[in-house]
């Protein structure tokens, strides 16, 4: 059983790799502190599709209030692009690399951005939390962060559901109806594979010895 696991981490390793050399993935950018705004508009100018997700947060300035919007991911830039292409964007001042494990970037699942994409589009209400792993596995079943997993977390005044992009080490809590939710259930006997981010640390570790 270990022997045909690791067979099925090493294709599944094998398989992302080829898949990020033909296809358009998203990676995160790691930056330098506060540059992700100027980073962004540096990857417009080069035509590389990339992804800021904001907050806003209310700071009181003496006598005034100020609405700001921040980085909900503060040090990171989302980018989608052929791997290959990595120097359009690791030439861009304020980057500092790919996010990845032994120098190999690594790619994040392109459902889980595009579900954040389009929550915060929608007007889902989204800030960052403490990275969050441990609690009851649950999955958004509709609305727009619809297949999205992640855990509760208790509040003084209620419960928030807590996303977590593993690759980063970062999560975001949101507001999402209780009745959007439902249990992730593992079928008995199904082997489920690690994650891509996984996969390629496996891989990328494999071929360094």
């Amino acid at each position: 059983m270990e022997t045909e696991t690791l067979h099925n981490i090493e294709t599944g390793a094998r398989t992302s790799l080829a898949v990020e050399t033909i296809h358009p993935l998203w990676y995160a950018a790691y930056t330098s502190a506060n540059h992700e705004k100027r980073v962004a508009e540096q990857l417009g100018a080069r035509s590389v599709e990339h992804f800021v997700p904001l907050y806003e947060s209310v700071r009181r300035w003496k006598d005034r209030k100020v609405r700001l919007q921040l980085p909900m991911f503060p040090g990171y830039v989302f980018v989608r692009l052929v791997r290959c292409d990595r120097l359009h964007v690791l030439q861009v001042p304020g980057v500092a690399r790919l996010v990845g494990f032994n120098g190999h970037p690594c790619a994040l699942p392109d459902s889980e951005i595009e579900a954040l994409k389009a929550g915060l589009v929608s007007g889902v209400r989204a800030q960052p939390h403490p990275y969050m792993k441990v609690g009851q596995r649950l999955r958004v079943k509709a609305g727009p962060l619809a297949g999205l997993e992640g855990v509760l977390a208790r509040k003084k005044n209620g419960t928030r559901f807590v996303i977590s992009l593993d690759l980063i080490m970062r999560s975001v809590a949101v507001d999402v109806d209780a009745l959007e939710l439902e249990t992730c259930k593992v079928e008995s006997g199904k082997l489920h594979l690690p994650s891509e981010s996984v996969a390629c640390n496996k891989w990328t570790n494999m071929g360094s010895r």
